[in-house]
């Protein structure tokens, strides 16, 4: 039996790559997305739904980039488009540290139970029996050029969200990682991930669903 796997997120999830000059719009090919490396360490009996949408938050429209990027109706969008879906995984939370959104652990972890309220809806298990939930808590952003005035006070919001996301798995039950623990933002816009760390996130993400299901 082939299982699906979604993997639901913001940019880091697409692949976007390290940004030096705002604008450029430019993504990891397939062999190094994490999600993809996931997928290959997992083996043929998965099948990967990549979901990740640069800019996307828990749970805000973004004046600046569109409404579109509340992560809550997305997340209802690619629940009804792809099923069953038998592991959920949900990274976010990177742009919501956005100085605008006035970010604190406390409304991001609020954000993700929103998003859990949707994924574990009694309607949605109707279409997704048994389906599982994996938090992961992004790498911290680091205050660097050219996204410093974007995320003015990320950094020390960043450092108390593992704890904050940890228990809300918790609470919920559900599996949780921190990709601290294994990878760090990139030096070159602090927000993104080098090729490297999409390989090694993958690797990792891979052994914790087997340890899962």
């Amino acid at each position: 039996m082939v299982r699906t796997v979604l993997t639901y997120g913001d940019s880091n999830t697409h692949g976007t790559m390290p940004i030096v000059t705002p604008g450029e719009m430019r993504r990891f090919g397939r062999d190094t997305r994490w999600p993809r490396v996931m997928a290959k360490g997992l083996g043929a009996a998965w099948e990967l739904v990549e979901e990740g949408l640069p800019g996307r938050t828990t749970q805000y429209g973004d004046p600046v980039m569109g409404a579109h990027l509340d992560g809550r109706d997305g997340l209802k969008i690619a629940l009804a488009s792809h099923g069953p879906v038998d592991l959920l995984t949900l990274m976010l939370g990177t742009n919501d540290l956005k100085h605008r959104f006035e970010p604190s652990p406390a409304r991001i972890a609020a954000g993700l139970a929103g998003l859990l309220d949707i994924a574990l809806h009694r309607d949605t298990l109707a279409r997704h029996p048994g389906m599982q939930v994996l938090l992961i808590c992004p790498p911290a952003v680091k205050e660097v050029a050219p996204f410093r005035a974007d995320f003015l006070g990320a950094a020390a919001h960043a450092a108390a969200l593992p704890a904050a996301v940890a228990e809300l798995a918790e609470a919920r039950g559900l599996g949780f990682f921190d990709a601290n623990t294994v990878i760090e933002t990139s030096e070159t816009d602090g927000v993104h991930f080098e090729a490297e760390a999409h390989r090694t996130l993958g690797a990792a993400l891979a052994e914790v669903v087997r340890g899962m299901v």
